[in-house]
């Protein structure tokens, strides 16, 4: 599936990953390809991108951390999250 991270700067992140999880309202919840079409607000927390080959601007490189199981983690404290036709996009603070 393919991820856009947008923040009111810049397109943070842009690529093709293997799955997101994100701090949903509600809790922590996943994504994988194909899943269904779905929009989420996003609560404080660490989104947790699963990708091979990650594609980060040099002046964001900053902001990404590499999570203890090995994905690239990105914290932000609230958003909004849309997901269809495998594109999912995260509008983050």
């Amino acid at each position: 599936m393919y991820l856009e991270i947008v923040s009111p700067e810049a397109v943070l992140f842009s690529s093709e990953v293997t799955s997101v999880a994100v701090p949903g309202i509600n809790g922590e919840f996943q994504m994988l390809n194909n899943h269904a079409p779905a929009v989420s607000l996003l609560a404080a927390g660490v989104v947790k991108i699963e990708v091979s080959n990650p594609s980060i601007d040099e002046k964001f490189e900053d902001r990404f951390v590499k999570t203890t199981d090995g994905r690239l983690g990105l914290t932000i404290n609230s958003g909004t999250l849309e997901i269809k036709d495998n594109k999912a996009i995260i509008l983050a603070d």
